[in-house]
Order: structure tokens, then C-alpha cells, then sequence
């Protein structure tokens, strides 16, 4: 019934999932809605965020054709915020994965072949952004080289243009610091902290949520990688870009050093796509309404152990 609804792109689907991730953040926020002044401030700029990532998602996903019409890809994301709500309530996580998806935006459309040079260089641009509020998104720098393998390996300047982007973000940066702080480089700017101290996951409510998250993350990162050889040629490497940004999404995880499932934010866009693309292609209905349900009473029942 639920991948019935979803099943057409609407905009009853997008104001559905927006309520939802409304309800989910009052309830995850709820503290710091109705504190002070400035804590609600901050609670409704991170709802804004949240509201905008979706929105963002069902952009790219349209923009580029990447379903067949379907809402899945935004349903799914909705989901996983529900699995994981305490996604939306670090800032600094929520605007790193804005600055992601922008990157990954301009990636996923090199397939049109226009501005070539002006989308390596937004990619390479945003993702060094999103390492100043996150410092690990940095490793997201590893699609614009994948991306160039598909598309510009043998042009040199556009081999070059993904460091200048990175290195205008520099610069902006010594000039912030210069004018505000009167110092080059502050100690703050990168923080490089991991840990692959996984204690905080030890839990009965997080080995249920993770173990769901990761067999459907598996289980259909396999399926899509099978079903890749027959995709249009010039999506190819786009689909192949989603694929490479789940795993590094993963590996963002488990370098994160705090471990509370915040870290698990990157994951869910290319997750969203991943499975509905894995939705469309199968034809039991009942078997589409496992995956969801399992999304949907997976967070129910972690509250009742």
C-alpha cells in the first residue's frame, strides 16, 4: 500500500514526507524548540536544513531521470530519518551534507556534458566546504576523481581544476581567519579526530536498528551493482557515482569519532536512490512492502527493548 502511494512523482508525496520529518524533529528537538531564544533559533534553522535536503534529493533525482517517476528515492530518505532521527539535530552534520549533495548535484549531471569545467570545480568547491563544518566529508574528494576517470581523463585542465577548487576554499579561509581572528590558521579549522571505537553502538535498540540498515543497505547495493551493465551508457556514470558515494558514506562512519548514528547522515541520499532503484525492479508487491515496513517498525520496536 505505502510503495503504492510513492509509486508516482507528486507533491502530495513531497508534503507527506516533509510532515513526517516535521513530526520527527519536534519530537527529536522538542528540548530546544520551546527553550530559549536562541536554541529555537538554531532547532528551526536545522528543520530548514532537513526540509531542504529533501527537497534537494527530489531534484537531483528528477533533474537527472534517475527513477521512473517515482517517489521512492525521497520516501526512503524520510525513513531513515525515522530510523535515525538523531541525524537532524547536530548542525554541523546537517550542513556538511548539504554542501555533499551540492557536490554530488554537479557530479551526478557531468552526464550532459555542459560545463564540464564549471562542475568539477562546484563539486571540488562544496565538498571542501562541507570539510570545514565535518572534516571527514573530505574523503567525498574521491567521487571528483571518479568522476573524472569517466568523463575528463584526458584533458589536463580539467584534472586541475577540482585542486583549484578545493584551494579557493583555502584561501577564503586564511582571508576569514585573517580578517576576524587575525591569524592564519586556527587549530579549530580541522578537526581531525576518529575513532573506530564502535562501544556506543553495544547496545539492543542500536544492533536492531544497524543490523536492519545494513542487511537492506546490502542487500541492494548488490542488486544495483547487478543491474548497472544494463543502464542507459550515458547514466552509467552517474549510477556508478551514487554507488561509490554509499561506501564512502560508510567509511565516514566508522572514522567518525563521535559515535551516536548522526554519522550515518552521508549515507542516506545515495541509500534513498539506491533503493528505489531496487523497488522498481521488483514485481511482488508484497516483497516491496517488507523493505518499507521494515524501515517503518524497525524504530517502533527499538523503543519498546
Amino acid at each position: 500500500m505505502i510503495t503504492s502511494i510513492f509509486s508516482k512523482s507528486k507533491p502530495i508525496n513531497f508534503v507527506i514526507i516533509a510532515l513526517y520529518i516535521i513530526l520527527l524533529f519536534v519530537i527529536t528537538n522538542y528540548t530546544f524548540l520551546f527553550s530559549d531564544l536562541n536554541s529555537s533559533l538554531t532547532a528551526f534553522f536545522k528543520l530548514g536544513i532537513t526540509l531542504f535536503l529533501v527537497f534537494l534529493l527530489d531534484f537531483i533525482v528528477a533533474k537527472n531521470n534517475l527513477t521512473q517517476g517515482n517517489s521512492y528515492a525521497i520516501m526512503t530518505f524520510g525513513l531513515l530519518f525515522g530510523m535515525l532521527p538523531q541525524t537532524m539535530t547536530n548542525l554541523d552534520l546537517l550542513l556538511s551534507n548539504l554542501f555533499v549533495l551540492l557536490a554530488l548535484r554537479r557530479l551526478i549531471s557531468l552526464h550532459s556534458k555542459l560545463s564540464v569545467k564549471k562542475k568539477l570545480f562546484d563539486a571540488a568547491f562544496w565538498i571542501a566546504v562541507a570539510a570545514l563544518f565535518y572534516f571527514w566529508a573530505i574523503l567525498f574528494f574521491a567521487l571528483v576523481i571518479v568522476a573524472l576517470i569517466y568523463h575528463s581523463q584526458n584533458d589536463f585542465k580539467n584534472v586541475i581544476i577540482p585542486f583549484v577548487g578545493i584551494a579557493t576554499v583555502f584561501v577564503l579561509l586564511l582571508v576569514y581567519n585573517i580578517v576576524i581572528y587575525d591569524e592564519f590558521i586556527r587549530s579549530s579549522d580541522f578537526i581531525r579526530y576518529a575513532s573506530l571505537d564502535f562501544t556506543a553502538y553495544n547496545s539492543k535498540e542500536s544492533i536492531l536498528k544497524f543490523t536492519v540498515l545494513f542487511s537492506s543497505f546490502i542487500w541492494t547495493l548488490i542488486y544495483y551493482f547487478r543491474t548497472l551493465p544494463d543502464k542507459n551508457k550515458k547514466l552509467k556514470p552517474s549510477y556508478f557515482i551514487i554507488a561509490y558515494a554509499s561506501i564512502i558514506a560508510v567509511l565516514v562512519a566508522i572514522v567518525a569519532p563521535l559515535k551516536d548514528g548522526s554519522e550515518y547522515l552521508f549515507l542516506f541520499m545515495p541509500f534513498s536512490i539506491i533503493m528505489a532503484k531496487y523497488i522498481e525492479i521488483i514485481t511482488e508487491r508484497w516483497f516491496k512492502e517488507v523493505f518499507v515496513a521494515l524501515l517503518i517498525l524497525t524504530p517502533i520496536i527499538s523503543l519498546l527493548l
